[in-house]
C-alpha cells in the first residue's frame, strides 16, 4: 500500500526541484549579468535615466541611490527575487495538483452518472484509477442484482395477483347469485351483503397491485396517441357524476373550450383522474369544493386536482409511495395504491406527477408536453 503513489510522490519531487533549480538559476543570471555582469552599465544607465526624469532626482541623487539601494543590497535582491520566482513555481506546481484533482471529481462524476466507459486517469494517478475501476464494476453488479430482486419481486407479485383474479371472479357470481335468493333471512341477506362488498373490494386491491407490478417492472402496455387533454377530463367527470353527487361536495372545472393536445394514452390517463378524483371525492372536508383545473404555459399542459383533506395532512410524506395514506388510521377500505397508480401511469405515459400540500389543502398535478400531432382522421366505411 505504501508503495502506490511512489510515482505521484516522484512527479511532485521533481516539480519542487526543477522549480528550485531555475529559481536559483534565475536569481544567479540576475546578479552576475544584470547586477555586476555586462548588463551592470545598461541597468546602472536606467536606474540613473529613471530616478531623474521619473521621480526628478539629480544625478549625484541618483547615483546615491543606487550605490544605497542596489550595490549595497546585492545579496537581499538576489533573496527576494529567488523566493518570488520559489513561490511562481510553487503556484505553477499547485496548478498541476488541482489538475489531477479535476481528474478525479471528473471520473467520481462519471461513476455517478453510470457510464459503462472506464475510468481514465494520468498514470501517476493509476491507484486512484484502479480503485474507481474497481468501484465501478462493483456498483454495476449491484445494480444488476437490484433491478433483478425488483424483476422477480415484481413478476411473484404479478403471477399472485393474476392467480387471485380468477377465484375472486368466481366468489363475486356466487355471492351475486346468493343476493338473488329471496327466501334467505334477512341476518343472512346482510352476511352475503357484507362478503360481496369485501370480495369487490378485494378485486379491485388484487387489480390496483397487478397493475403496479406490471408498472415496476417496464411491462405496462401504453399506446401513446394524440388526445384532447380537455376532453378526456370533462369524459372523467361526466362518469363519476354518480359518485360526485353522492358525496356532497361540489366540483369546480375550469377547462379550456378550445383544444389541448398532449400525447398519452387516453385509457391510462382516464385511470390517473378516476383515480384523483375519487382521492378527493372520499378524503374532501365535508361540504367542500374541488378545483379540477387545466392550463397551458411553456409549451405544457398541468391538469391540478384541489381539495381540502378532512383529516390534518402529515407532513413529509410521499403520497405517491405504494400502500402510503394520509391517515394511517383510515378504515375505509382503501388500498393506498391510488395516488401510486396515478403516478405510475402518468410516468409511463412521459407526463410528470406532482403532489404539493399546504396545511390541509392537496394538489395533485399532472402535465404534459404539447403536441402538434393530431389523430388521423376516421375513415368513412
Amino acid at each position: 500500500m505504501k508503495g502506490k503513489y511512489t510515482r505521484l510522490k516522484l512527479k511532485m519531487l521533481l516539480m519542487v526541484v526543477l522549480g528550485t533549480i531555475i529559481a536559483g538559476a534565475v536569481g544567479i543570471f540576475l546578479l552576475e549579468v544584470v547586477i555586476d555582469g555586462v548588463l551592470q552599465d545598461p541597468f546602472a544607465r536606467f536606474f540613473l535615466w529613471a530616478s531623474q526624469t521619473l521621480f526628478g532626482q539629480t544625478q549625484e541623487e541618483a547615483l546615491n541611490l543606487y550605490q544605497i539601494y542596489i550595490r549595497n543590497n546585492k545579496s537581499e535582491i538576489l533573496t527576494v527575487c529567488i523566493m518570488v520566482l520559489m513561490l511562481v513555481a510553487f503556484y505553477l506546481a499547485l496548478g498541476r495538483f488541482t489538475h489531477w484533482l479535476e481528474d478525479i471529481r471528473a471520473a467520481t462524476r462519471r461513476l455517478v452518472e453510470e457510464q459503462d466507459d472506464p475510468v481514465v486517469l494520468p498514470r501517476e494517478l493509476s491507484p486512484i484509477q484502479d480503485d474507481l475501476n474497481a468501484i465501478r464494476v462493483q456498483l454495476a453488479a449491484r445494480e444488476r442484482s437490484s433491478k433483478e430482486a425488483e424483476q422477480r419481486k415484481g413478476d411473484l407479485v404479478a403471477f399472485l395477483a393474476h392467480d387471485l383474479k380468477t377465484p375472486l371472479t368466481s366468489i363475486i357470481s356466487y355471492t351475486e347469485l346468493l343476493r338473488q335468493e329471496e327466501d334467505l333471512p334477512a341476518h343472512v341477506k346482510d352476511y352475503i351483503l357484507v362478503l360481496y362488498q369485501k370480495a369487490l373490494r378485494l378485486q379491485t386491491m388484487v387489480l390496483d397491485v397487478f397493475d403496479v407490478s406490471k408498472a415496476a417492472t417496464g411491462n405496462l402496455p401504453v399506446n401513446l396517441r394524440p388526445l384532447d387533454f380537455a376532453k378526456l377530463l370533462r369524459q372523467t367527470l361526466a362518469d363519476l357524476d354518480e359518485d360526485i353527487q353522492a358525496s356532497g361536495l361540489s366540483i369546480r372545472p375550469a377547462l379550456p373550450e378550445e383544444p389541448v393536445w398532449i400525447l398519452a394514452d387516453g385509457d391510462r390517463l382516464y385511470r390517473v383522474f378516476q383515480n384523483l378524483i375519487g382521492n378527493a371525492l372520499k378524503y374532501s372536508l365535508a361540504g367542500s369544493r374541488v378545483y379540477l383545473t387545466l392550463t397551458t404555459q411553456d409549451g405544457r399542459a398541468e391538469a391540478t386536482v384541489q381539495n381540502t383533506s378532512r383529516d390534518e395532512l402529515p407532513y413529509g410524506v410521499d403520497f405517491t409511495e405504494r400502500f402510503v395514506r394520509g391517515d394511517q388510521s383510515r378504515t375505509d377500505g382503501g388500498s393506498g395504491l391510488g395516488l401510486s397508480i396515478a403516478r405510475t401511469f402518468t410516468e409511463a405515459c412521459n407526463g410528470s406527477f406532482a403532489i404539493r400540500t399546504q396545511a390541509d389543502l392537496f394538489t395533485a398535478a399532472v402535465s404534459f408536453p404539447l403536441t402538434d400531432t393530431r389523430p388521423e382522421p376516421e375513415v368513412e366505411a
